[in-house]
């Protein structure tokens, strides 16, 4: 299999409110940039469908390193909290609702596809992706303002 680096990230303004993703694939040197927004939607599930249409845009199953600034993802599929909501009918361990079950079903299933590590990076503290991607995300959501 290929071996991808990616590198996500998520804005919103306004918690709900505009929102945009952005993320960066580099694979032999070559980078490809993806972004899009919402009008109304949550942070958390920008940073969220960053990686759903960064690991999307791939043609066929690949090694992917995901870089991203958000704890929210890297926690869930690192300390396999997700896999813990889903067997618990989409209920976190304080039996309350999970949020975003659409995308984090989506995102498993490109789970099942591809081999993923999840690397958590400090954001805002000047890596050159995880810039590149904020910029492509909080442009998107000044677009959709």
């Amino acid at each position: 299999m290929k071996s991808i680096n990616i590198y996500t990230d998520g804005a919103c303004s306004g918690n709900p409110g505009p929102g945009g993703w952005g993320a960066v694939l580099v694979y032999n040197g070559i980078e490809k940039q993806l972004s899009g927004g919402e009008k109304s939607t949550t942070n958390n599930r920008m940073e969220l469908t960053a990686v759903i249409e960064a690991l999307k845009a791939l043609k066929e199953p690949c090694n992917v390193t995901l870089t991203t600034d958000s704890k929210y993802v890297c926690d869930a599929i690192n300390k396999e909290w997700v896999f813990g909501w889903q067997r618990n009918n989409w209920r976190k361990a304080d039996k309350k609702p999970a949020l975003n079950v659409d995308l984090w079903e989506q995102l498993l299933e490109l789970l099942k596809i591809h081999n993923v590590e999840f690397v958590w990076v400090k954001g805002h503290n000047g890596h050159k992706y995880n810039e590149i991607c904020d910029r492509l995300a909080v442009s998107e959501y000044q677009n959709m303002a």
